[in-house]
């Protein structure tokens, strides 16, 4: 035993060999699929890079956008930049965005993913059938003016019929439009805030109190007028309603 032990240790190729060879290997393989259809491999590529790129279709498709900067500036208004946190905002964004986009998800689902899965759709019409909800939702909340816009700037001919319209004319006219109306509801936001600010510093002012920021006082009030009103409730039902309106 000593002596094979030696005689190991003598010989660290050998053993670097025997290791290599007893190892396990990795090997990736694409093959070919029937009837067009992609290769498994090829799939689990595709699907990893959806992922990665899954938060911006959220933001760019659905109603995120909106949500979020109007979230945003009722922040600001109310004089607490950092509460709530960016992520309780991020998170009640991403919930209200299911919730409206759920009659979008179960198209999709009922015109392209089980028929997919059931096998009466290739990938491609599957894919084709899923984007026509998404794009449906976007013209409805897209202003002719935006459309109009990029058509021009892309250099695209005007359809006939507007579900015809590429994505790269119907996302960025969507984002268009929804940065617009975000504002707008922003603005609206901002007004009642803004009058208990200008009251308060009109007394402070009338009292002689130069050197206190209004601030400090508007804050508590702002805050207790906010409560008192049920603003979270508020916003959120003109938020999700905003979108069933126009559906």
């Amino acid at each position: 035993m000593i002596l094979l032990l030696i005689a190991l240790v003598c010989s660290p190729g050998l053993v670097h060999a025997q290791a290599v060879e007893a190892s396990p290997r990795l090997t990736v393989a694409v093959e070919g699929a029937d009837d067009g259809e992609l290769a498994l491999s090829i799939q689990i590529v595709l699907l990893m890079t959806m992922l990665t790129l899954a938060p911006a279709l959220i933001m760019l498709t659905t109603s995120f956008t909106r949500i979020i900067i109007v979230l945003g500036f009722l922040r600001q208004a109310i004089g607490t930049p950092q509460m709530p946190s960016n992520q309780i905002l991020v998170g009640l964004a991403l919930f209200l965005s299911v919730v409206i986009m759920m009659p979008v998800i179960d198209e999709i689902r009922e015109v392209a993913l089980d028929p997919y899965l059931e096998k009466t759709l290739s990938q491609k019409e599957a894919a084709t059938k899923a984007l026509e909800p998404i794009k449906a939702f976007m013209l409805h909340h897209t202003r002719e003016k935006d459309l109009t816009m990029f058509l021009e700037i892309t250099g695209s001919e005007v359809p006939v019929d507007r579900s015809d319209l590429k994505l790269s004319v119907v996302v960025p006219s969507f984002i268009t439009s929804e940065l617009k109306t975000a504002f707008q509801m922003g603005f609206l936001l901002y007004i009642p805030f803004l009058i208990v600010d200008m009251v308060v510093a009109s007394v402070l002012m009338s009292m002689g109190m130069m050197m206190l920021p209004p601030i400090l006082i508007s804050l508590p009030f702002k805050i207790l007028l906010f409560v008192m009103v049920d603003g979270w409730h508020l916003i959120t039902r003109s938020l999700v309603t905003a979108f069933a309106v126009t559906s």
